[in-house]
């Protein structure tokens, strides 16, 4: 794929540079129908439909929680390709910087809460999860005045293990690979929770260099209208 269409990004035609990426112009323009929108869309419809799947038939039937699994695979899929094109072919937009960390969290959430009410992953590793995540969504938007917290190694490595775990866990797995995703859940809650502490630490340094530039401008501002009124009285004088 070299290009992408104006009708995709809401233009009216506009040329796409070398790399495939469009100008300027056209990032402010990406339509809120754009592939990597639709697939942030597609993976908060599967939210209901991974539920279903996972707890029909008392939720312990092999077939349906191997189609959970399936469901939960192409979402946390979708996942890596949206936010990678939308960055790629600059189709960002306000509808997708809140929708897919929505996703990602309503997909992940639904997993946890359905495991744990079946039984099969005790409710408070479902409890240090969700607390984590919607605890550093939250603190994202605290501090975002001050600038935006990257996503670092550690989170992506959190992520995957995540991912991993709760995958292994919606399968039906008995024996070795029953006693591996117990481990795999382990490294998952431990990056979990050293990651947290992280993001804090780093939303702490950001929201005081924030306040101290704020402060500092508002010092120089204070300065230069000091320095004005010194020349206002000065002139006046003469």
């Amino acid at each position: 794929m070299t290009g992408v269409p104006a009708s995709a990004t809401g233009g009216s035609g506009a040329t796409p540079v070398r790399g495939g990426k469009l100008g300027a112009a056209a990032v402010n323009q990406a339509s809120l129908w754009n592939i990597a929108n639709l697939l942030t869309m597609a993976r908060l419809v599967l939210v209901p439909g991974f539920v279903v799947l996972l707890l029909h038939n008392g939720g312990y039937d092999p077939a349906w929680r191997s189609f959970a699994w399936a469901a939960f695979a192409i979402a946390m899929i979708t996942d890596l390709f949206d936010g990678h094109l939308a960055r790629t072919y600059n189709l960002v937009t306000d509808f997708g910087k809140i929708a897919d960390p929505i996703a990602d969290k309503a997909i992940m959430g639904a997993a946890l809460v359905c495991l744990s009410y079946l039984g099969d992953l005790p409710w408070w590793v479902t409890g240090v999860i969700l607390f984590r995540e919607l605890g550093i969504t939250l603190m994202r938007f605290w501090v975002i005045r001050h600038g935006v917290i990257p996503a670092s190694r550690g989170g992506k490595m959190k992520t995957l293990a995540q991912g991993t775990a709760v995958g292994m866990y919606v399968l039906a797995l008995t024996g070795p690979l029953a006693t591996l995703r117990f481990w795999v859940m382990g490294v998952a809650v431990v990056l979990t929770v050293v990651t947290g502490l992280d993001y804090v630490r780093q939303a702490v340094v950001l929201r005081r260099q924030g306040l101290a530039a704020e402060r500092a401008a508002e010092n120089a501002s204070e300065a230069a209208g000091a320095l004005s009124s010194a020349r206002s009285a000065a002139e006046a004088e003469r």
